[in-house]
């Protein structure tokens, strides 16, 4: 008994943890200007996915790893990453990064900040 009551409650916290390694949920984009943060629109994430409420905007990728990346902007040369440890909390930090620059890793290279703040 104790055995399959082990089980469940491992299965359990199992699936509990997962949620956690997910975006969901609207949050306000703001971007970094001059020292100060300025919004810029609202967002929307959905397990794999973005959108922005600016219906001009395409659906965005989201791909998780050790850091989350979130793709297919406007500008196809943005990319934004998100330190994983940022993904449980209202306030996420995250940096812009160009896909054409000149180092060999182009996350490297920081060429602007933002964050999202949950809208609860």
């Amino acid at each position: 008994m104790m055995k399959y009551l082990f089980i469940i409650v491992t299965l359990l916290s199992i699936n509990l943890n997962q949620k956690t390694e997910k975006l969901n949920g609207r949050y306000n984009y703001l971007v970094e200007d001059n020292n100060s943060y300025i919004q810029k629109d609202k967002i929307t994430f959905k397990d794999s996915i973005f959108v922005f409420d600016n219906k001009y905007m395409p659906k965005g990728k989201i791909s998780y790893g050790n850091v989350i990346l979130l793709d297919n902007f406007i500008n196809t040369d943005l990319i934004i990453s998100i330190p994983k440890n940022q993904i449980e909390k209202d306030t996420i930090l995250f940096y812009m990064h160009d896909k054409k620059s000149s180092s060999a890793n182009y996350l490297d290279e920081v060429i602007g900040k933002g964050k999202l703040i949950r809208i609860k």
